[in-house]
């Protein structure tokens, strides 16, 4: 997917003030410090669209992209940041909680963990949220750039092993540095869209127009 028009809409901390368009939403989450701008601005074809931190736990909002007037990235705040109070970090989950499962729009989560760990445990109790709201995921092993390529799936092994993963959610080996996984990403996106069933019903309504 080739992307020309993207547009940060609002940077919102209450349901009040999420976007009211309809579009399916992808929820991006993953540690503070795994690469989630990184890897939006190299999904989105820019540099700087989402904005890199040196400072794990900057993101204190969901931050709701809308890419081709299609579908939106809801960046959320990133988990396991150990400087970060305890009130905020809990505040920052009961806002990514209600979000999550209180939002019909979101299509599924795209859930980033580092290729070259095996997955913490903040990483796990993240897939078992998923797992147990039946929130689709689709796993992104991202920073494969740092590992030689013969050593990929010995390491994908480790990360789909310490998740539990359920083979019903996509598994993509990614890096924002080359751009690998990219295209497979954009495929997972667009059959999630498919399947989800308020935009599917969308869809074939307009089919009949």
């Amino acid at each position: 997917m080739k992307v020309n028009n993207v547009e940060l809409v609002i940077s919102a901390a209450k349901p009040h003030q999420y976007p009211n368009i309809g579009l399916p939403e992808f929820a991006l989450a993953g540690r503070s410090n795994v690469g989630k701008s990184s890897f939006i601005n190299k999904m989105i074809g820019r540099k700087s669209m989402a904005r890199i931190s040196s400072k794990p736990g900057k993101t204190q909002t969901l931050n709701f992209y809308k890419i081709e007037d299609t579908l939106f990235f809801v960046d959320v705040p990133g988990y396991g940041y150990a400087k970060v109070s305890k009130t905020e970090r809990e505040a920052w989950g009961q806002m990514i909680e209600t979000y999550m499962t209180d939002r019909p729009q979101l299509s599924a989560c795209i859930h980033i963990v580092d290729l070259r760990h095996a997955p913490s445990a903040d990483d796990v109790a993240m897939y078992e949220f998923l797992k147990y709201h039946e929130i689709p995921a689709i796993v992104i092993a991202t920073k494969a750039d740092k590992i030689p390529k013969g050593k990929w799936q010995k390491y994908l092994k480790v990360v789909k092993e310490t998740l539990d993963f359920d083979p019903v959610d996509d598994i993509i080996i990614f890096s924002s540095e080359t751009g690998l996984g990219k295209d497979e990403v954009w495929k997972a996106v667009k059959k999630r869209m498919y399947e989800d069933k308020m935009y599917k019903a969308e869809l074939e309504l307009d089919g009949e127009e």
